[in-house]
């Protein structure tokens, strides 16, 4: 379920549209859910450069690495998780835009509304995706432990059963390629 005003935002947008496609037999809509898009196009020439503050945790990890902060803050560790770092659905990238691709392709056969949640079914910590970028990079990343955010939660991971079922699509990149292509296309953009 939702748990913040931006998850209850969408979920009415959601219905709106869903409302639209039932009243209309004209309205198709396909829905996707994303979970935690990271990433970048493996060439290293496609990327995030987030202007202001970024709303993910990659380019804080690429910051670091690249010198440009101090430290990474880890927003909690005492969470009911294996590590006690917040658990999320990390998703590459490319494996969304071909989510989008399949989706774009289900919605010209297909009326009505349809959800879709594109995420790998796997959750990862916040050290997991630590040490896989530490690992495939091999750049150590300093990193303090600060208070939790209000509103986080301690885990969120996809269903992308549906996905797989009725657009023939699933997520296949590692959270070690995501890790990898981040800091190839940061490197490059310096």
């Amino acid at each position: 379920g939702c748990t913040n005003p931006y998850g209850w935002t969408k979920f009415m947008i959601e219905q709106i549209l869903r409302d639209a496609a039932a009243a209309d037999a004209e309205v198709s809509a396909v829905l996707l859910r994303y979970f935690n898009p990271i990433g970048a196009h493996e060439s290293g020439l496609i990327g995030e450069q987030p202007q202001g503050i970024p709303n993910n945790l990659m380019p804080y990890l690429c910051q670091v690495a690249a010198g440009k902060l101090p430290q990474l803050r880890v927003f909690g560790d005492d969470y009911p998780t294996p590590d006690g770092t917040g658990v999320r659905d990390y998703i590459h990238v490319v494996d969304l835009a071909k989510g989008h691709a399949a989706a774009l392709a289900y919605a010209a056969s297909h009326q009505g509304a349809e959800v879709f949640n594109l995420g790998t079914g796997r959750g990862s910590s916040v050290m997991d995706l630590i040490r896989s970028f530490e690992r495939v990079n091999g750049i150590k990343i300093p990193y303090a432990i600060a208070p939790r955010r209000a509103g986080d939660i301690a885990a969120c991971w996809a269903d992308a059963s549906k996905a797989e079922r009725l657009l023939g699509w699933k997520a296949r990149k590692s959270l070690d390629d995501m890790c990898r292509d981040s800091w190839n296309w940061t490197k490059k953009s310096l």
